[in-house]
């Protein structure tokens, strides 16, 4: 089972992803896992990346596709694998495709989790964090039960810098302008499943579940 997670920041993309893992027993592989796991390896590629990470670049294509094949070529991904933060764009998915190609694997499903601007929106920026413990709220969906105070210390709450209105506003724009492409290259595969990710979680899961368990 070879899957692709996508969706915006706020989705719920993470809490999904570990229940897949956890469900089908196949490694989670993100692109910060592999940047890592490359570079703990002290592989050529993962020297290279080290390189551009530690300067605060983007990773180049070329670096990042041959620290993806490196790890699809482990033992542990030949049973299936959950890829998550790669391709971000339809020139990474054609390398993705033919590094796949030459192992003897495709990519089975991508699962596109979509929810509202509106909704990403409100998730995001209704976010708080104890300064003290760290423990994190939602003004909305979990809050305090004393406003900008931490239950469990009594601690100050704060919102993240990357968490304020203008901010999320840009990560939603660019998200949405990168992925496009991305989707409709999927799409045209026929290997792509929407799933309405303003559902309750266990109820985005059981819609994912449904997808998954035509493959078994």
């Amino acid at each position: 089972m070879k899957l692709l997670i996508m969706g915006p920041p706020g989705a719920g993309k993470g809490t999904q992803a570990g229940k897949i893992v956890a469900e089908y027993q196949i490694p989670h592989i993100s692109t910060g896992d592999m940047f890592r796991h490359a570079i703990k390896e002290g592989t050529a590629l993962g020297k290279k990346a080290k390189k551009y990470l530690d300067q605060g670049l983007l990773v180049p294509d070329e670096v990042t596709n041959g620290i993806v094949r490196e790890r699809l070529s482990k033992d542990d991904c030949t049973k299936g694998f959950l890829l998550d933060g790669y391709p971000r764009t339809v020139s990474q998915a054609v390398s993705l495709d033919e590094m796949l190609f030459d192992l003897s694997m495709k990519v089975d499903v991508v699962l596109n989790i979509a929810v509202s601007n509106t909704i990403l929106f409100k998730r995001l920026t209704g976010r708080r964090i104890c300064k003290t413990c760290g423990v994190t709220y939602h003004i909305s969906f979990n809050p305090p039960k004393k406003e900008g105070v931490c239950d469990e210390c009594g601690g100050e709450l704060f919102q993240r810098k990357d968490d304020n209105a203008e901010t999320v506003e840009n990560r939603l724009a660019v998200y949405n302008n990168q992925t496009k492409p991305l989707l409709d290259y999927y799409s045209a595969k026929g290997n792509l499943y929407t799933i309405d990710g303003e559902q309750d979680i266990d109820e985005v899961f059981n819609e994912i579940n449904q997808i998954l368990g035509r493959l078994k």
